[in-house]
């Protein structure tokens, strides 16, 4: 599954040349010299990125690393104009950004399905001399030349789209959490790591309403350098609306796991902070009321906290209730 989930591809992209105008003068059985009458060229083709909701992964553009537009086709004679390149469509996931290498400028963002972008326009076709006639020059030698197309390396890039971000170190009980409140079969074990690619689960919620969390993998110190899985972990988070951090139970300081976390999202992106969190002390089924109290005292005032525990179905309830009303007021 791991290698199926690509999330980061770099490729060569060109759009279609311009064709060039044509430069012809009218020739029949009775007109040996008659005016200009060369066609427009046609458009170079465009590269357009689609969005598609059935796509998760890059994966199908791994082995894609020429995108070349076709050129569009030269005037031709009785003011015909070249056929257009044809386009080429890239279908991509819903959350995909594309860049430009060299310049690391955002070019398009697909966040809908069947939304369509023109990443890289192709050039215009060369007007043919029929457009410069004038009174004084009646017989013009000259049609403009198709304009290039655009070319360079670029990046496509997918941040997940969830409302809910799992945030914890490995082995947390992110994964696990996920594939009991959704329908989500996240591979479960006991060792760091167990979670290499982000997983969607679609939370069942009161009145058939719904909402999407997303167990990502974990985090640990220096991610926000790219360290372990870094930056490729982080980058999924920063479309969530609201982050649930989950901390254990059996944690040695609670307060220190979650100052780690939020200090990595914050080197990573400041306006990470900006977002709705919520703590959730996982495998709670082990704690008694005074040990809960302890807890609650070590944990920030700021941000609201409940005990919870998968395994037990302990506080799901609860858990569900809150993210919901964060969601909303989110939306508000």
């Amino acid at each position: 599954m791991e290698k199926n989930f690509i999330d980061y591809i770099r490729i060569f992209c060109r759009s279609g040349h311009g064709g060039a105008g044509s430069r012809h003068f009218r020739q029949d059985k009775l007109t040996s010299k008659g005016g200009p009458d060369g066609g427009d060229g046609g458009r170079g083709g465009h590269i357009i990125l689609r969005g598609n909701s059935q796509l998760w992964t890059l994966l199908h553009l791994r082995y894609y690393k020429n995108v070349l537009a076709e050129n569009g086709e030269k005037g031709m004679k009785q003011n015909k104009t070249g056929r257009d390149g044809e386009d080429i469509i890239i279908e991509v996931p819903l959350g995909t950004i594309a860049r430009d290498e060299e310049t690391g400028e955002l070019e398009a963002e697909i966040l809908e399905d069947g939304q369509e972008v023109v990443w890289m326009k192709g050039g215009r076709g060369g007007w043919g001399n029929q457009h410069f006639a004038t009174p004084t020059n009646q017989v013009p030698q000259y049609a403009q030349p198709g304009e290039p197309g655009v070319e360079g390396w670029k990046f496509l890039e997918l941040k997940v789209l969830a409302d809910v971000g799992l945030v914890g170190f490995p082995n947390a009980g992110k994964s696990t959490l996920l594939s009991v409140i959704s329908a989500a079969k996240p591979k479960i074990a006991n060792y760091a790591f167990t979670t290499l690619i982000p997983q969607l689960g679609m939370v069942a919620y009161r009145d058939n309403k719904s909402f999407c969390v997303a167990d990502l993998p974990g985090i640990i110190e220096g991610a926000a350098e790219g360290k372990g899985l870094g930056h490729r972990f982080l980058r999924h988070i920063e479309r969530n609306s609201v982050l649930l951090f989950l901390i254990p139970a059996d944690s040695n300081d609670h307060r220190k796991e979650f100052e780690i976390l939020r200090s990595e999202l914050e080197a990573y992106n400041p306006e990470m902070l900006q977002k709705e969190f919520l703590i959730a002390v996982s495998k709670s089924d082990m704690l008694d009321e005074e040990l809960r109290a302890a807890i609650s005292k070590e944990l920030p005032k700021d941000v609201p906290h409940l005990f919870i525990s998968s395994v037990a179905q302990i506080g799901l309830v609860e858990l569900k209730d809150a993210l919901w009303k964060m969601l909303q007021k989110e939306n508000e």
